[in-house]
């Protein structure tokens, strides 16, 4: 996206909690470039999803791991640091250890940015079997900020938006509506 580390600026100013920098057809040098233009007094708020090393560089000190990686044990090495990962239904949400400080589960709704994904979604009716309180749900898939408060009230601790920001094209009042419909 055009101006994407000025808009993830901007978000962060507005009162972006965290930012996941998922971008796996990246490499090492083109992440550094990113990373380096976004805000050094953000950097602390930003979790990698890859290129784990570049870490060391900044104060990056928080990893999200896929569910295959997770399952590989590829985040051993990483438990010292803050960690996180992705589940696909609350089953598997449940089996986490308190290693994970979170977990996004999705679809919630249907994808904004994969067309058709998750139109038959039940997980947000799946949450009320969550057992596993020593982890926080973070909600993702087709939150928007006309459904936001759905997603909340089914019990999760937090949300994760993607389409609804990054198919904008006003990314930034979307950031704003959606925040504001969770303060009122």
């Amino acid at each position: 996206m055009k101006n994407e580390t000025e808009i993830i600026n901007e978000l962060f100013q507005e009162g972006l909690d965290l930012l996941h920098i998922r971008k796996p057809f990246i490499n090492s040098e083109e992440m550094t470039d990113f990373i380096h233009k976004i805000n050094s007094k953000f950097h602390h708020q930003l979790v990698l999803h890859n290129h784990y090393n570049l870490a060391k560089d900044y104060t990056i000190s928080r990893f999200h791991f896929r569910e295959i990686d997770r399952r590989n044990d590829l985040y051993k090495s990483f438990s010292y640091k803050t960690i996180s990962t992705s589940v696909h239904d609350i089953e598997s949400f449940n089996e986490l250890n308190e290693d994970w400080e979170y977990s996004f589960i999705s679809p919630v709704f249907p994808s904004i940015s994969k067309k058709g994904y998750g139109e038959s979604s039940t997980i947000l009716n799946e949450i009320k079997g969550r057992d596993n309180h020593n982890v926080k749900l973070i909600a993702l898939g087709g939150i928007n900020e006309n459904n936001i408060n759905e997603a909340f009230e089914s019990g999760v601790d937090g949300v994760a938006l993607l389409g609804a920001i990054w198919e904008s094209d006003q990314p930034l009042q979307i950031f704003k509506k959606c925040r504001q419909n969770v303060l009122s």
